[in-house]
């Protein structure tokens, strides 16, 4: 390990709520290959409160001041979707390597525009699909690499939104405009789909879909007031794999009573199973289930050394094994962590389902 440990700047950081306190910052203090220099929130009293609980040497009240701090070598950026193309556009002017959240954009448009930049700058980029570092989705991989199923014959996929059912919180009512980025089809639903398309190592060549609203309202739990229900409740979507195998997925919003997480996988030589009592790859709680010829589906428990972070099963231990890879490809040139190209090509196939129109070669 470097002696120096990479200097990380936080986007957007509260000393009690929110994504980076839940999950950035727990993976990165159990790394020591990191070590957090500044942290920022629009209220300067709020960045100096995070900086004094979590250690960093500064809180700013600006973005651009975090930016352009010397002693900052990774922005990241962890706040909601709208001001990602603004702030990551900052850090990229400013000559940072970058670790946006995932979506990367409100849309494809934002997207390609960061990506276009980044290329221009030569920048160091990550995107957060973490759920790529799942131990059991890298163990999925590992057996589907290995040979375990064969050819790889069909995909299909069943999840569950968790929110986006009968009620949902005000903290997550913009989640309900599609145009902020943010939907079932934005965050679990494309996590989801991106943590199979990693486990297969196969690309989709052509994919279409259809969105639509089972409920017409939406109930907020801190009123109990009904507002107009205005992004998909139901995805449903199919493709074709490079190698021509069919996929199948379709997400519901809220939970079920029966299914909420199911990815099966069927080969010529076997089958996987993944599933989960909850509706979204990134929470855990995952059972691996596989066959071959004449077996009956049994658990295949993921390996030890697949459980790479000592830290309890949810977000920061997804996250923490990302961190890890981000380590890897700035200090060895490495290449495992997604990139904003990854994301551009993920943007790609949410426009495509969204559309509702088949594209060939999507990405």
């Amino acid at each position: 390990m470097n002696s120096n440990p990479i200097k990380v700047g936080i986007i957007g950081v509260h000393p009690e709520k929110g994504w980076a306190a839940t999950a950035h910052i727990p993976a990165l203090r159990a790394s020591p290959e990191f070590r957090i220099t500044a942290v920022s929130h629009n209220k300067p009293e709020t960045a100096r409160a995070a900086a004094l609980k979590f250690g960093a040497d500064h809180g700013f009240g600006t973005t651009d001041e975090l930016v352009n701090d010397p002693n900052v070598d990774l922005v990241v950026v962890t706040v909601k979707v709208p001001r990602h193309l603004e702030l990551v556009t900052k850090a990229l002017v400013a000559g940072k390597a970058v670790f946006s959240e995932w979506p990367l954009g409100m849309n494809l448009s934002d997207a390609e525009r960061m990506l276009a930049l980044a290329k221009s700058k030569n920048a160091f980029t990550a995107i957060g699909l973490q759920t790529r570092s799942v131990p059991a989705i890298s163990y999925m991989r590992d057996l589907i690499t290995d040979g375990y199923v064969g050819n790889v014959l069909s995909v299909s996929i069943i999840g569950s939104g968790i929110i986006w059912g009968e009620e949902i919180s005000e903290s997550y009512q913009y989640t309900l405009n599609m145009a902020n980025g943010a939907s079932m089809l934005h965050v679990p639903f494309a996590h989801t789909l991106d943590a199979a398309l990693y486990a297969l190592g196969l690309r989709l060549k052509s994919v279409s879909g259809a969105l639509s609203n089972s409920r017409s309202t939406v109930r907020i739990a801190e009123t109990g007031n009904q507002i107009a229900f205005t992004a998909p409740d139901q995805i449903v979507a199919g493709g074709l794999l490079e190698n021509g195998a069919a996929l199948s997925a379709h997400f519901r919003g809220g939970l079920s009573r029966g299914t909420n997480f199911h990815i099966e996988i069927n080969g010529t030589k076997g089958d996987l199973i993944l599933t989960s009592p909850v509706g979204y790859v990134g929470l855990g709680g995952f059972t691996l289930k596989g066959a071959q010829r004449d077996e009956q589906m049994h658990e295949l428990p993921v390996p030890s050394d697949y459980e790479t972070s000592d830290l309890e099963d949810g977000f920061s231990k997804s996250v923490a094994v990302a961190y890890s890879r981000i380590a890897s490809d700035i200090r060895n040139d490495t290449n495992l962590s997604p990139t904003f190209e990854d994301a551009v090509n993920l943007h790609r196939i949410l426009n495509a389902i969204w559309s509702g129109k088949a594209e060939p070669h999507v990405v």
